[in-house]
């Protein structure tokens, strides 16, 4: 027998078999998955190739006896353009702001949810309402509040043109991202508080711990892999904004979007080879950021805790 025959023959002996049972609720899994995983390819990888595909093309309704393959000259165009990286920014900067805010109000309410023993079930719901709200009817809510008539300037005691620059437009745009949507980030963190053992708290207090020192040493630690699902739901939603925006400015008062940028281009021009462009781009950026956060969630699927 060979030198490497023992240690391996060791490591066979002590990896378990895989029973027939096993490879036959295996195959079962797969087979009861196969049609939704068929129908995901069919409606989600079809449009994405097309997608690709026109992105390729010299494909502007506007002109339909040109164009032609051009290989990557739109792209080359989309990127080369100081409106896709101005809008890039103005993305990223809503994106940032809005989900920021909306982990630490979210984690506020959690918190109050969680707690809270009298009319539990009416909190919940109240705090759900504006999430259950339509996006567009919220943002049209929004731009009225705002708007010269509006009641949010009489309230103030101020005669402000929210909607007249970038900074106050991008400002209301945030501030309705964070109205609509902390609550949905609110529901994914109760989520995991009640997965805490409430036993370890009551042995904090024991230890002398004080309500500071058991959220950052007891609630966050165990609640690493619930808010960093949050935040990738919730920065993957954020990076596609288009309805807030398009309601209330449409883009004017540089506060365009990559969404808006694309249906501009898409929809406005029917310039459909770059406006595919643009799409694929925003695909691209939106894997790069849910493969960040995957690799920051450092969950250990063997066991099923955070890892370090």
């Amino acid at each position: 027998m060979s030198a490497t025959a023992g240690p391996l023959a060791r490591f066979r002996a002590r990896r378990p078999a895989i029973s027939a049972q096993t490879r036959s609720e295996h195959r079962l899994g797969w087979m009861l998955s196969a049609p939704a995983v068929i129908a995901i390819l069919l409606v989600a990888a079809y449009p994405i190739i097309y997608a690709v595909v026109l992105s390729t093309q010299e494909l502007d309704l506007r002109f339909p006896g040109e164009g032609g393959f051009i290989g990557l000259d739109n792209y080359r165009t989309v990127l080369t353009s100081s409106l896709w990286w101005q809008d890039l920014a103005n993305t990223l900067v809503i994106a940032v702001i809005s989900v920021a805010i909306e982990l630490i109000l979210g984690m506020a309410i959690a918190l109050t949810m969680n707690r809270a023993i009298f009319g539990r079930g009416a909190v919940r719901t109240s705090v759900l309402i504006p999430y259950g709200i339509v996006t567009v009817v919220a943002a049209f809510a929004w731009q009225f509040a705002f708007a010269p008539g509006g009641f949010v300037n009489p309230a103030l005691g101020i005669d402000k043109g929210w909607f007249g620059g970038h900074t106050s437009a991008l400002a209301v745009i945030i501030m309705a991202e964070v109205w609509k949507t902390t609550p949905f980030m609110a529901l994914l963190l109760l989520a995991g508080l009640t997965t805490i053992d409430g036993g370890l708290y009551d042995a904090a207090k024991v230890d002398g711990a004080n309500a500071m020192q058991r959220f950052f040493r007891i609630t966050l630690p165990l609640m690493k892999g619930a808010i960093l699902v949050a935040l990738l739901f919730r920065s993957l939603d954020a990076f596609r904004i288009f309805d807030n925006i398009f309601i209330m400015t449409q883009g004017a008062q540089n506060t365009e979007s990559v969404s808006i940028l694309g249906y501009n281009q898409l929809i406005s021009r029917t310039n459909l080879g770059l406006g595919s462009a643009v799409s694929v781009l925003i695909f691209i950026l939106a894997l790069v950021i849910a493969f960040g956060f995957i690799r920051l969630l450092g969950v250990r699927m063997s066991d099923g805790r955070p890892g370090t």
